[in-house]
C-alpha cells in the first residue's frame, strides 16, 4: 500500500511494530501531503504528526470506554479526526530536574513547529489555559491545550504539599533528545536515524515524572484543588484525547442510547462554534505512600475521552478557517469529568 512507503508510517512502524502502526492509520484521519511524504528525512511535522498518533493510542490504553468507542468506530469503518490533547502542568519553580509550568510542554513543541493559538483564563480552578497550534498543518494536526496550575494561589499547607509531592521530578529530556531538538527547531527536519532515537523520549515526555505521593499529601491536595490531585498520581500524562465529529450534540445522544458514561450536557462556547462533551474519567488504581513506610492503593481518577464539534469562521477576505480556539467556561466544565467524586 502506498501509505506504508512514506516516512511516518515507516518512522511509527519501527518504533512500534506493523499491527499498531496499520491500526492507527486505519483509525486515524491523516492529512494526505503527511502519509505521502517519502522522505527520506522527518519533517517537523511528520514528527508531530507521530508524537500525537502515539499519544492517542496511549490514551486508548487507559480509558477503556474510548477504546470501546475506537473499536465501534472500526467496525463502522468510520476514521477518527484527533482535535487536540490536553496536559495539566504546575506552575512551580523547583520541581526537581523538571521545567516549572509549560514550559515542560512547549519546550518540545516550538521545535515540533506548534506556536501559542490562545490563552484562556480558568479562574475557578486557579489556573491558566493555552493551546498550541502546528503551524504546518493547523487544522489537521492535534492541538495542544496545556493548563497550567498556580500554586501560589492555593493555601500554605498546600503548597507545602505540592512542593512535597513534585520535588522528585526527573527531567525525561536528555541531553541527547535536547541537541535533537535544537537541530529540529533550526532545520525543520530529521533524519530517520535521528527521529527513531527522539521520538520515545518525546512520548516521554507525557508521563508522570515524580515519584508516588504521600496520601497524606495527596488528601491535603484534593481537599483544595481535584485538579491537582489528579497530578499528583497522573503528572503530565494526556488527560484527554478529542475526536473533532460532525455533530456532537448527535453523537451524545446516540452514546447515551448506548449507555456509554457520557456526561450529561453538551457544552457550547460563547462564540456557538465550539461544542463538547466527554466520557466520564477512567477509574484507576495508584498507589501512595503510607507514613509507616508501606503502600497503600486508592481508586482515582484517570484519564478520559472528548467530542468536540468546530464550525468555521465567518468568512474574510475569501477564506473561512476552522475555529480553532477554545472557551474558558467549556474547558472548566470539561475538567469536571476528573473530580474524585468517590
Amino acid at each position: 500500500m502506498r501509505h506504508e512507503t512514506g516516512v511516518l508510517y515507516q518512522l511509527l512502524e519501527r518504533s512500534i511494530g506493523h499491527d499498531r502502526t496499520s491500526r492507527l492509520f486505519r483509525v486515524l484521519v491523516i492529512h494526505a501531503a503527511l502519509v505521502a511524504d517519502a522522505g527520506p528525512r522527518s519533517s517537523r511535522a511528520v514528527l508531530a504528526q507521530a508524537l500525537n498518533m502515539l499519544l492517542f493510542e496511549d490514551l486508548l490504553e487507559r480509558v477503556p470506554a474510548a477504546e470501546r468507542y475506537v473499536q465501534r468506530c472500526l467496525d463502522q469503518k468510520r476514521t477518527i479526526m484527533h482535535d487536540h490533547g490536553a496536559v495539566r502542568t504546575v506552575g512551580l519553580e523547583g520541581m526537581g530536574a523538571l521545567p516549572a509550568g509549560q514550559e515542560a510542554i512547549t519546550r518540545i513543541l516550538r521545535p515540533l513547529g506548534y506556536a501559542l493559538n490562545g490563552v484562556y483564563p480558568l479562574e475557578r480552578l486557579r489556573m491558566t489555559g493555552r493551546s498550541h497550534a502546528q503551524a504546518d498543518y493547523p487544522e489537521d494536526i492535534a492541538q495542544f491545550f496545556i493548563s497550567e496550575l498556580h500554586p501560589e494561589r492555593f493555601s500554605p499547607d498546600f503548597q507545602a504539599a505540592v512542593a512535597r509531592v513534585t520535588a522528585t521530578s526527573v527531567d525525561p529530556v536528555t541531553p541527547e533528545a535536547a541537541t535533537l531538538l535544537k537541530q529540529l527547531e533550526t532545520e525543520g527536519f530529521l533524519s530517520m536515524e535521528d527521529s527513531q532515537k527522539l521520538l520515545p523520549v518525546l512520548v516521554s515526555v507525557f508521563k508522570r515524572q515524580h515519584a508516588e505521593p504521600a496520601f497524606a499529601d495527596y488528601q491535603a491536595i484534593l481537599a483544595e484543588s481535584p485538579e491537582m490531585a489528579w497530578i499528583s498520581t497522573e503528572g503530565n500524562a494526556f488527560n484527554h484525547a478529542t475526536d473533532r465529529v460532525a455533530d456532537v450534540d448527535q453523537l451524545s445522544a446516540e452514546l447515551k442510547a448506548l449507555n456509554q458514561p457520557i456526561k450529561d450536557v453538551v457544552e457550547k462556547s460563547q462564540s456557538g462554534r465550539v461544542r463538547q462533551t466527554a466520557f466520564l474519567a477512567a477509574r484507576v488504581q495508584r498507589n501512595f505512600g503510607a507514613p509507616d513506610g508501606s503502600t497503600v492503593t486508592k481508586e482515582v481518577p484517570g484519564s478520559f475521552y472528548e467530542f468536540i464539534t468546530r464550525l468555521r469562521m465567518p468568512e474574510k477576505n475569501g477564506k473561512s478557517p476552522l475555529d480553532l480556539s477554545f472557551d474558558s467556561s467549556n474547558a472548566q466544565a470539561i475538567f469536571k469529568m476528573t473530580a474524585n467524586t468517590k
